[in-house]
This record gives structure tokens, sequence and C-alpha cells, in this order.
């Protein structure tokens, strides 16, 4: 194993000292930048929101990266957006710019040449360009429609060349713009967690109905009148540690769990029934409840399980680990 080598006190106190600066140099650019928020972004906001079409962000470098992200977050958040990088329009992709979309393009300097062909293109075809460049007087800031001025600021870089706090501002005004998007829409929680079904709000807002599928299993069930042995059976095969216990009609009467049968088991189980044991109004769960109220009725009641229960009848039984398991609960 490599033996790592520990700097001295002094060099410890240089890096962390140095650190620091970078964050308060960042901070301080994410200041100028808020000071320097103006109308445009409205104007941004307003011309976007007349577009039927995408938003098309589009950047070189770091500023591509940033653009990516952008694009991400403005797709899942109400706007219809992605990424094209700006050398591959120069070779076909300008054919994704439809007459609809409306183009984010992104340069600290505003003279990226990559960018140059695609700002022709808009231009020629009456696209409109959001930018977000340090220079609104640059190539970039003469051609766009909306330009989103950054404070220019030093880099936290020492040399004053990799991007670094120019980088921050952008990826917060991106952030900004699609927020501000976000609440123009009107986009709620709910059609955020539609657009993230794989993530943990998306599965919070997931209905119980479509957790279940549609080969749904129904619960281990006994009538009222069931033996002790029959109830140990039906909770033995059904493998989520509890029975749903039926009236004649098959409406729920109640559940008998694994730690009612441990309490039965203190006093005489001669001649008791499913009826003696169980617990009658049980907390149970409609099938449109949304996945998140699910978890606070097994959270708040401190219970393993719960039927979910249509017309009266179960239909299926929801077990905690299996949430667990699924990344419902942590």
């Amino acid at each position: 194993m490599t033996e790592i080598a520990h700097s001295s006190p002094e060099d410890i106190a240089a890096m962390t000292g140095r650190a620091r600066e970078v964050m308060r140099l960042n901070i301080e650019a994410l200041e100028a930048l808020e000071r320097m928020i103006d109308v445009s972004i409205a104007r941004a906001v307003d011309v976007i929101m007349s577009r039927p079409g995408y938003v098309v962000v589009t950047g070189i470098g770091k500023s591509g990266h940033i653009g990516g992200k952008i694009a991400a977050t403005l797709a899942s958040t109400g706007t219809n957006a992605f990424f094209v990088h700006p050398a591959e329009m120069s070779h076909g992709d300008l054919g994704m710019l439809r007459p609809d979309v409306t183009v984010l393009a992104i340069s600290n300097s505003g003279e990226s040449r990559e960018l140059r062909d695609p700002l022709i293109f808009c231009q020629r075809n009456g696209i409109p360009v959001i930018a977000i460049t340090q220079r609104p007087t640059s190539f970039l800031g003469r051609n766009a429609a909306v330009c989103l001025t950054m404070p220019k600021v030093a880099e936290a870089c020492p040399n004053g060349l990799a991007p670094t706090t120019s980088t921050l501002m952008t990826l917060a005004l991106g952030d900004a713009l699609a927020m501000v998007l976000m609440d123009r829409r009107g986009f709620s929680a709910l059609d955020f967690g539609l657009h993230h079904p794989g993530g943990a709000l998306g599965m919070s807002l997931q209905s119980v109905r479509e957790w279940m599928g549609d080969n749904a299993a129904a619960p281990a069930s006994v009538p009222l009148n069931a033996s002790f042995s029959e109830v140990v059976s039906a909770i033995t095969e059904g493998r989520k540690g509890a029975v749903a216990v039926l009236k004649a009609d098959g409406a729920l009467a109640g559940i008998v769990t694994d730690g009612d049968l441990r309490r039965a088991f203190q006093r005489d189980i001669t001649g008791l029934t499913a009826a003696d044991i169980m617990g009658a109004n049980p907390i149970t769960v409609d099938p449109d409840a949304r996945m998140s109220d699910v978890v606070d009725l097994l959270t708040a009641n401190k219970i393993s399980n719960l039927f979910v229960v249509e017309e009266g009848r179960p239909t299926a039984i929801v077990h905690i680990a299996e949430l667990m398991q699924a990344g419902y609960v942590a």
C-alpha cells in the first residue's frame, strides 16, 4: 500500500485558507450577479413562454457542460429543452433548430467561434436567441434577442484562466431562469414527480394503484370463524406478516399480524378464532392515494403493513420492508 505523505501544519493552513478564499470569491460573484438581475430575466421568460417549441441550449467547453445541466433542469421543471453541441450544429444539427424553438446560447466571452454558425442561422430564420455572457457587446450579445449579462469578476483560478466563478454564475443564472419559468407555468410538485418517476420524489407521488401494477396479488385472508391454526397457516403462506379477516360478503373485518399471534400464545388458544385475535378497524389506504401517504401512515402509526382497500374489500397488502427495498423508505 502506498504511504500517504502528510502536509506540514503550514501547508495545511495555506491550503485551507486558499479553499476559503475560493469560496469567498464565489460568494462575492453570486452577490454581484444578484445585483445585476433586471428586467432581462422577465423578457427571457416572455420569449420562451411565447414560443411553442423546445429551448435548445448550446455552448462550448465549460459553458457547454453547464449548458447541459441547465437544459436538464429546464426539462425537469416544465420547459421542454435539450442541449446541442454548437460544433455539431455546423455539421448538420442545425436541422434541430425548427422555426418554433428558442435558443439559449452560453459563452462567457461571447466570441466563441463555434457559436457563429448557429447564431447566423438563427438570425436568418427568425429564431430568437437568449444569451448568457459577460459581454453584451460581443458577437453573441449583439445577435441575441435578450442578453442575460453577468458581472465581470475575477476567476478563482490564480492564473485567471480556468473558468470558476464564471461557470458558477452561469449555473446560478440558468437555475434562476428555470425557476422563474417553473413559477410562471404553475409547475407543481406533482408535475415534478411525473418527470422523475425513478427518483425519491417521483416514487412518493406515485399512486398506490400504480405501485401495485396490474398483477397485484390479493392479500392472504381468512373468514371470521377461521381457527387459530388456519390463521397461522395463512400468515405463513402469505409471507407479509399479516392476514386479512373477511366478513361473509368479502368486506374487510380486521387484521391479524405476527404480533397478534404472539400475544395470543400468552393465553389458552384452544377454540380461538380469527375474530378473537384480530385487530378490528385496521388502518387502510385507498388505491388512488399517493405512496407518500402510505409511508406517512406506516410511520405515524408505527406499523409494518396495511391493506389497500377498494369498495370495502382488501385488494393488496403493503409491507414496509418492500417499500424500503424499493427505495420509498430510507
